[in-house]
C-alpha cells in the first residue's frame, strides 16, 4: 500500500527530463591556489576552465562484456525499461505517472523541511536537514555521511588523531582503505541486526551501523596484517580475518543475526586476491594505493590541482576489483558481468542479439565511486571528470521511494508470489514475521525491473526537483546531492542512554522515512529482497 493516494488528476512527464545526455567532452572549473573552506574546498577566485575529453563507452557489437561492464552501460540499457513504463507496458509493475509530481514534491520538503527536537526530556533529537536556501552545502550521498551518523564528525576525528609527520597522501590512503572496506560491508544488513558503539555505547542499525562497526573495527586494526600499523587494510590482514572474527566485530549473534554474513565474509577474502595486483594496489596491496596510480595516470592532468577522469576511476574499481564478485553472476563469453542481470522487459533472441537483455547496475562499484571520491578531494584536492555519467543507486531505499508514493504498483500475480515467499521465509529463524511485503530474491526478473525503474526515475526526479526548488544552473542540484538530502536519507534520529527508552540512532531519507511511516515495527522497503551480502 503506498502512503499516497493513488487516484489523482493525471500529470504528463516531459520525456526529454529523463537522464541528461552524455557527452565525451566536459569542463572542469580549477580552483587557484589560495585559501581553503573548512570542507577542503578551495575558494575559486578566479577558476581556470579545463576541458577534458572523455573515452567513449566499449562498442557492444564486438565487445559486448566490455560495454555491460562500462558505466555508460547502466543509463543506457535502464533507459530501455523506463521508456517501457511511460506507456505503462512493463512486465511486473503497474505505473501511475500522475503520481510522479507528488514524489517530486515529497523530496523536496524532505530536503527543505526544518526538524526540531523530539522528547527532550528522553534526550531524543531529531537533527535538522534544512538546507534552504544554501543548497550548495548539501554534500554529495557518499559513506562518508554514514560515518557521521549522529552529528558526530568521526572522520574527522580520525584525522586529527594522527600524527602531522603523516602526510596528506598516506591520510588519503587510509581513508581509502577504511571507505573501500566498509562500502563492501555495506549490504542490506536486515531487520534484525543492530550494532552498539564501543566508544558511546549508542546502538545503530542498517548502513549507518555498518559504517559505525567497520569503522570501529578499522581502529581496532581488524583488517590490517601488521599489528604495529591497525590504521590500513591490507591483503594479510583480510585473509586472516575468518567470517568467525568477523562476526564478532559486527556483534553477530543468534538474537542479532545479520542478513548475508557469510557473503561478506566471502567478498572480503576475494578482496585479498584482488588487492595482490600491484599495478592498481601496489605492493604493499592496499586500496588505498590507487590514489598513486590515479595521479600518475596518462589521463590525469595536473594544473592548479590534478584532474582524474570517472572513467580512470571506474577501470580501477570495476577492473581491479572483477575478481571479488560471486562466479555465479551473469556472464558473456566466460567474462562475468558483475551486477548485471536478465530482464524479460530488454530485447531478447531472436530479434535481438542475447547480450541486449541483460542490464547492469553496479551498485556496489557507483557506491564506491560516490565514497571515494570525496577523501581525495578533500584531502588532496583531486577534481574528477565526467561525474555525471554515475546514476542514481539502484538499491531498495531510493527505488521503495516510488512504491511508497504510489507511482509503481507491483502487479497482482507478482504480489501474490512475493507474499508467499516471504510467508515461507517468516518459518526461518531470525527472519521477520510482521509488516508483510512482498519477497523476492535479488536475481528475481522483479527485482531487476524495479532496479531499472529506480535509474530512470532518479534522473527525471532530478529535473524536476531542481524545477520546484527553482534552481539554474550553477547552482542546480547534482544526483549525488539530491540522493543525499532527498531520495535516499531525510533526518538524524540520536538518543542518549535512558532508562525509558533503548539507545537508537538511524538515518532515514526519502523512501527509508517512508518505509519507517508505512512499516514502523520492522521499517523494511515495500519489497523485501533476499540478500546474500554481495549486492544491496
Amino acid at each position: 500500500m503506498g502512503l499516497f493516494n493513488r487516484k489523482g488528476k493525471s500529470v504528463t512527464t516531459d520525456d526529454a527530463s529523463v537522464a541528461s545526455k552524455l557527452s565525451r567532452t566536459t569542463s572542469i572549473q580549477q580552483p587557484q591556489p589560495g585559501s581553503t573552506t573548512m570542507n577542503g574546498s578551495s575558494h575559486v577566485t578566479p577558476p581556470s576552465t579545463v576541458n577534458i575529453v572523455l573515452p567513449p563507452p566499449p562498442d557492444p557489437s564486438t565487445d559486448p562484456a566490455a560495454y555491460l561492464r562500462s558505466i555508460h552501460a547502466v543509463r543506457e540499457r535502464s533507459r530501455l525499461v523506463h521508456d517501457k513504463a511511460k506507456q505503462d507496458q512493463l512486465t511486473h509493475f503497474d505505473v501511475d505517472l500522475s503520481k510522479f509530481t507528488d514524489t517530486a514534491a515529497y523530496v523536496v520538503s524532505i530536503i527543505k523541511v526544518r526538524r526540531t527536537p523530539i522528547l527532550p526530556i528522553l534526550n531524543l533529537t531529531a537533527y535538522q536537514r534544512d538546507f534552504a536556501p544554501h543548497y550548495h552545502n548539501i554534500p554529495p550521498h557518499g559513506r562518508w555521511q554514514h560515518f557521521d551518523v549522529g552529528d558526530t564528525a568521526r572522520i574527522d576525528r580520525l584525522l586529527t588523531s594522527w600524527p602531522s609527520t603523516i602526510d596528506a597522501e598516506e591520510r588519503t590512503r587510509r581513508l581509502l582503505d577504511l571507505f573501500l572496506v566498509s562500502v563492501l560491508l555495506d549490504a542490506g544488513a536486515g531487520t534484525k541486526w543492530s550494532y552498539q558503539s564501543k566508544e558511546s555505547g549508542k546502538i545503530y542499525r542498517r548502513s549507518e551501523g555498518l559504517a559505525v562497526a567497520s569503522l570501529e573495527m578499522f581502529k581496532a586494526g581488524y583488517f590490517s596484517g601488521d599489528s604495529t600499523e591497525p590504521y590500513q587494510v591490507n591483503a594479510a590482514g583480510l585473509n586472516r580475518l575468518s567470517a568467525g572474527q568477523l562476526a564478532i566485530g559486527l556483534q553477530v549473534s543468534d538474537s542479532n543475526p545479520l542478513a548475508g554474513l557469510e557473503g561478506r565474509a566471502g567478498l572480503l577474502s576475494r578482496l585479498a586476491e584482488a588487492l595482490q595486483n600491484p599495478e592498481y594496489f601496489g605492493s604493499s596491496q592496499r586500496p588505498g594505493n590507487m590514489l598513486d596510480y590515479l595521479l600518475a595516470h596518462p589521463t590525469t592532468q595536473h594544473s592548479f590541482v590534478p584532474v582524474v577522469t570517472i572513467s580512470t576511476l571506474w577501470s580501477v574499481l570495476i577492473d581491479g576489483l572483477a575478481s571479488i564478485w560471486p562466479a555465479s553472476r551473469t556472464q558473456i563469453a566466460g567474462t562475468s558481468l558483475g551486477d548485471a542481470w536478465p530482464c524479460s522487459s530488454m530485447p531478447s533472441p531472436p530479434s535481438a542479439q542475447p547480450w541486449e537483455n541483460i542490464i547492469p547496475f553496479h551498485k556496489l562499484t557507483q557506491w564506491l565511486c560516490y565514497s571515494l571520491m570525496p577523501p581525495m578531494t578533500k584531502l588532496m584536492k583531486i577534481q574528477f571528470a565526467g561525474v555525471d555519467l554515475l546514476t542514481g543507486l539502484p538499491e531498495y531505499r531510493n527505488g521503495g521511494l516510488f512504491i511508497d508514493t504510489g507511482l509503481l504498483t507491483l502487479k497482482p500475480a507478482d504480489a501474490k508470489r512475493g507474499i508467499e515467499a516471504y510467508h515461507h521465509n517468516a518459518t526461518v529463524r531470525g527472519q521477520p514475521s510482521m509488516e508483510v511485503v512482498p519477497l523476492f530474491t535479488a536475481d528475481d526478473d522483479v527485482v531487476v525491473e524495479w532496479r531499472a525503474l529506480t535509474v530512470g526515475f532518479l534522473d527525471e526526479l532530478l529535473v524536476e526537483v531542481n524545477r520546484l526548488l527553482k534552481l539554474a544552473e550553477p547552482d542546480k542540484l547534482s544526483l549525488a546531492q539530491m540522493l543525499e538530502a532527498g531520495s535516499w536519507k531525510v533526518s538524524a534520529l540520536s538518543s542518549t542512554p535512558s532508562s525509558v527508552m533503548p539507545k537508537l540512532t538511524s538515518c532515514p531519507k526519502g523512501g527509508r522515512e517512508l518505509a519507517e511511516v508505512s512499516r514502523p515495527n520492522t521499517k523494511q522497503p515495500p519489497i523485501m529482497i533476499l540478500s546474500d551480502g554481495t549486492v544491496f
